[in-house]
């Protein structure tokens, strides 16, 4: 890849940024629509739970394999197909007659959702050869994947007050119409020139360890503990042990499973997965606690989580500053200790009448999270070579998903189990009312009157459960922290050096330079530990060099 001019490198960080961001809204834009295209559409509640779920699995399935398409078709190339494919999946569901129709454009939704995560980061990977620009626009591009989750609701809030249901869909086009015009104008062309023939076996065992995985997690949350999840976790587990094994054995796998041989990059991919734990976990019922305990309408409640998405984005300022004087490691374990002090102040502040306490509790939690997912995905991406950028991605962001899924799942049946156990419904009630608040709080609340003493019980009982269930994911956090401290080194040359060691060892080739040093024997502007077949030809010469660690 030719040297960029610094203009052209942060030209083509918007456009990648502005990928993410649109997927980041997406991802929760639609949470409010529900009821209305529920009204028009009139869908089962199985298509209802479709349209929410076929998006996640979608992207959780196809992440590793549109890793390994962007390495071998190239990055650009696959984001600019995605983010057309995008629009057009957009315009379909905007205009869905029915809902089988939407269930089929959020199908194709998440495909396209599926190159662009992966593109993003192994192209930023591939454009900032320098460590400290690349660890600024990563923060950059965690900010922007942060703010979008907090920015969905509010965007979906304002359109549903003056538009149809589709609006949060046709929303897409314009955004996608410029990202690809600008992202063919600015976005280099990067690739693995010798990536060995395309694995179907191991793309097609790859879907299926994460779907049936992340299926039964879902199903779990619903209450559904049967012989379809038990099926769905045999056939995960065995498709992920079948997928290790033959990546151990081809000379050409879809994962270089020896890096997680790495402390670095197992540990990042370790923390990453904790922390969006311990967070999807705790958000998951935060609108709720917003809008059923505290009566805010959806758009209030959306702007109420901006301080969290705010602080998140200050961590651009910061994270430089922190890596230089803590070092990778314990930047991300302070960063994860003081999430863990913001959500235990959240915790603590739930129960509180003041409002705007739990908002500011929200900033350190906000500022710990940004970090912590900045410089572990840093960490994960600067692991492995170059030309493996888009494998290493999808790593990272499959165990986003799972984190995301596994923390919705466990902490969320924590949050249910608790509230139920707290509830004390008045005698008197009618059975279905009583049912109703049994259930959850959001039954109780569209069963009960605003006024009722009950829902007052119930409201109690929920948030008294919804304390407990932060304060574990506090705990939870600090887990992270922990493996931040202990697996992840402070020097940064040691992560970069390490992922390529890793690579140079399982293929048999000499490891001199792996300190983080170039080889001083080596050819200018090849990496010596690198595999012949990855050989940068002669023209990516300059910008090759760039990334060898201490260079």
């Amino acid at each position: 890849m030719p040297t960029m001019s610094a203009g052209r490198k942060w030209g083509s960080l918007a456009v990648l940024v502005g990928a993410v961001l649109l997927l980041a809204i997406d991802a929760t834009v639609l949470h409010l629509a529900v009821p209305s295209l529920t009204r028009d559409l009139s869908p089962t509640a199985t298509e209802v739970l479709w349209i929410g779920d076929i998006y996640s699995f979608a992207i959780a399935g196809l992440l590793v394999t549109m890793g390994n398409l962007a390495d071998r078709i190239g990055r650009k190339r696959l984001l600019l197909i995605g983010a057309t494919a995008f629009g057009v999946a957009s315009a379909i569901a905007a205009f869905a007659p029915t809902a089988e129709v939407l269930i089929g454009a959020r199908l194709l939704l998440g495909i396209a959702g599926a190159t662009l995560m992966p593109s993003t980061l192994s192209l930023i990977r591939n454009i900032f050869d320098d460590p400290t620009e690349r660890t600024r626009a990563i923060a950059i591009w965690s900010a922007a994947a942060a703010s979008g989750i907090a920015v969905g609701p509010v965007v979906g809030g304002l359109l549903l007050e003056h538009f149809w249901w589709g609006s949060v869909f046709l929303i897409n086009i314009p955004v996608v119409a410029i990202l690809v015009i600008a992202g063919a104008a600015l976005l280099p062309e990067s690739r693995n020139d010798r990536p060995g023939p395309f694995d179907l076996l191991s793309s097609a065992l790859s879907l299926l360890t994460i779907v049936p995985i992340v299926f039964a997690i879902k199903r779990a949350v619903s209450g559904d503990i049967d012989l379809v999840l038990v099926a769905a976790v045999v056939i995960g587990l065995a498709s992920g042990a079948a997928f290790i094994v033959r990546q151990r054995r081809s000379s050409h796998p879809m994962i270089d499973v020896s890096l997680f041989a790495n402390g670095a990059f197992s540990g990042a991919v370790l923390v990453n997965l904790i922390s969006v734990f311990a967070l999807a976990g705790t958000l998951y019922f935060f609108s709720q606690y917003l809008q059923f305990a505290r009566g805010l309408e959806p758009l209030e409640a959306g702007l109420a989580q901006l301080p969290a998405a705010v602080a998140s984005m200050a961590v651009v300022a910061v994270v430089g500053f922190l890596l230089g004087r803590l070092g990778r490691g314990r930047a991300i374990g302070v960063a994860l200790v003081t999430g863990a002090i913001g959500l235990g102040l959240v915790s603590v502040l739930e129960g509180s009448d003041n409002l705007a306490y739990l908002l500011i509790a929200l900033v350190p939690l906000g500022l710990g999270i940004g970090t912590s997912e900045t410089l572990s995905v840093d960490a994960v991406v600067s692991a492995a070579p170059p030309n493996k950028a888009g494998a290493a991605s999808s790593i990272s962001e499959t165990a986003y998903e799972l984190g995301a899924a596994l923390g919705i799942a466990l902490l969320g049946s924590l949050m249910t189990v608790l509230y139920r156990a707290n509830v004390v419904v008045p005698a008197g009630l009618p059975d279905d009312a009583a049912a109703a608040m049994e259930d959850s709080l959001a039954s109780a609340s569209a069963a009960l009157g605003e006024h009722s003493a009950a829902l007052d019980v119930a409201r109690e009982a929920f948030v008294d459960a919804m304390q407990l269930t932060t304060l574990v994911a506090a705990v939870v956090m600090l887990v992270g922290a922990v493996v931040a401290f202990v697996l992840i080194p402070n020097d940064r040359d040691a992560v970069d050096a390490h992922g390529l060691e890793a690579v140079a060892e399982r293929d048999g080739l000499p490891v001199e330079g792996a300190s983080g040093d170039p080889d001083p024997e080596a050819p200018s502007g090849r990496n010596p530990l690198a595999h012949p077949a990855d050989q940068p030809r002669h023209d990516e010469a300059t910008a090759s060099n760039a990334t060898v660690p201490g260079a």
